[in-house]
């Protein structure tokens, strides 16, 4: 477990994390949406 003195790292690094994670799946879909529809032609 991490002790209380990284705590800020831990909040630094699950933020970057969750931005990342944020445009990553909806970019992904579109992909994933554009390779279907070009499949489906």
């Amino acid at each position: 477990m991490a002790s209380g003195n990284d705590m800020k790292a831990h909040e630094g690094t699950y933020g970057w994390f969750i931005g990342l994670l944020k445009w990553s799946v909806p970019a992904i879909a579109l992909i994933a949406l554009v390779v279907i529809v070009l499949i489906a032609d």
